[in-house]
């Protein structure tokens, strides 16, 4: 009796009367005492009220958690995004929730290792959409886009839209510009420095355009006329031109020669293919776009900028527009290494178009590789994955520096893919079984937005506004 007495003062709440004390005990003995009797046969009751069944509590421990905990708990029920900072896009599929992104802040917090991305689909899946709707939105955050070729003058609306500019080139149209401009010297660069900067910049895109004219390398004598043709242009005047090149290429500098211990005969020969293919932008049908001093200015201060060259694209020439592209590209390229020019997006669109000329393609590298001391995220938009064959045979240079471009977007937004490309997209994109039959049946708008660690399913939601914006089935 004392071991009882000695239990039961363990469930005596401290505080208690000698008649509560012992109400207690008496009702703590009569449940060690009172046992029911084992009937498996017979089923308990139901109680009831007014013959309705009376529905019994749920004895079961309420637990309580943030979601941060919750995800942990239940990871694939609850994906904790990629948090607040950035563009929204649309809603996040699986969890409900809104997706937001950034690659700058992505890349601070090390969910990626680089900010440049890759969006493919289908025509019609929505991918021109995708990306009109989150640079336009970026824009709000002090964002800037640049569209150095715009084959089919789909930005046009959208730059105009956005306060940006839109440069239209093509045959016949009045705009000009020069490929050798040196744009304005940021603060950080040394006169010498910038100097340096301007010659290699000018440099790499005459040999950009002579390899993409002659379809091979240079060689090392063609190498060194081009040099003296670029030195000799910009000792005759401050900005050179193209015209200044190719003519100094077929009648080299005299002295320059001599002072480099070449003779003027042999370097005009060793230079004349380079002044043949160079000279299309001067005298072929590129001629007018690029043969003069520029007719307008590029202000990095606009939101958005844009280079409409579909009147170039409409003629079916694939390396006139690559030339383009190219000229393009050097003319904006003082603006986006300016380290006060701000972030910037920079869109190539209709990207299979462009990455069949290996020149074209080391020139976009070498961009790939200094988006991050830029602070730039270069967008490549295609159609499916399969056009890499076109660029190159397996085991070439240029096939080889396309599948370094993929391989240096740290995101993949894929859209709707045709089945017969699932297989090319799983090898070049590694993407596993579930992401690959998810890509299968996308419908319009919604994509595959993968990361190197992460992967969502994103339904881009689009303004009124944007939807007329963005269309591009007008005709249809």
């Amino acid at each position: 009796m004392r071991r009882r007495q000695k239990s039961a003062a363990l469930f005596e709440p401290t505080g208690l009367s000698r008649h509560d004390r012992t109400a207690n005990r008496h009702a703590l003995a009569t449940m060690q005492v009172a046992k029911p009797a084992p009937d498996a046969a017979r089923e308990p009751e139901l109680p009831t009220v007014s013959g309705v069944l009376k529905p019994r509590p749920l004895l079961v421990d309420v637990h309580r958690a943030t979601t941060r905990v919750l995800r942990v708990a239940y990871p694939f029920l609850a994906e904790g995004g990629l948090g607040s900072d950035g563009t929204y896009v649309g809603s996040d599929v699986f969890s409900g929730g809104s997706f937001v992104y950034d690659p700058w802040v992505l890349y601070r917090l090390k969910a990626i290792t680089n900010p440049n991305m890759l969006i493919a689909g289908v025509i019609g899946s929505g991918k021109s959409t995708t990306a009109k709707a989150l640079i336009t939105r970026s824009i709000a955050l002090g964002h800037r886009a640049y569209i150095p070729c715009d084959p089919k003058g789909e930005w046009s609306a959208v730059t105009e839209a956005v306060g940006g500019a839109v440069i239209k080139l093509g045959p016949g149209m009045p705009t000009r510009l020069n490929p050798l401009d040196a744009g304005d010297r940021p603060n950080t660069f040394a006169l010498d420095e910038w100097q340096r900067v301007v010659w290699s910049r000018r440099r790499a895109l005459l040999g950009t355009l002579a390899e993409s004219t002659l379809g091979r390398s240079l060689t090392p004598v063609e190498h060194t006329s081009l040099d003296v043709a670029l030195e000799a242009a910009s000792h005759r005047r401050e900005t050179p031109t193209i015209p200044d090149v190719v003519s100094a290429l077929f009648d080299p500098h005299r002295d320059l020669a001599a002072r480099n211990d070449l003779d003027i005969a042999g370097l005009a020969s060793d230079g004349r293919d380079v002044a043949h293919a160079i000279r299309r932008l001067v005298h072929g049908d590129l001629a007018g776009m690029f043969d003069g001093p520029s007719t307008t200015q590029f202000d990095p201060s606009l939101p958005m900028v844009s280079l409409d060259s579909s009147r170039i694209s409409s003629g079916g020439d694939d390396q006139a527009l690559r030339l383009t592209l190219a000229c393009a590209s050097s003319w904006m390229e003082a603006a986006v290494a300016d380290p006060a020019g701000g972030q910037r997006f920079i869109v190539y669109d209709e990207g299979w178009r462009v990455m069949r000329d290996p020149a074209l393609l080391r020139r976009m590298q070498e961009q790939w590789k200094l988006s991050r001391a830029w602070g730039v995220s270069n967008v490549l938009i295609v159609h499916r994955l399969s056009d890499l064959a076109a660029v190159g045979d397996l085991g070439s240079e240029s096939r080889a520096l396309a599948e370094g471009l993929l391989a240096d977007c740290s995101t993949r937004v894929m859209l709707r893919q045709e089945p017969d490309q699932l297989a090319r997209t799983a090898a070049l994109l590694g993407l596993t079984d579930v992401e690959i039959a998810t890509i299968a049946k996308l419908p319009k708008g919604r994509a595959l937005w993968r990361l190197p660690s992460r992967s969502f399913v994103v339904q881009l939601i689009r303004h009124a506004r944007e939807a007329e914006l963005f269309d591009t089935d007008a005709r249809m």
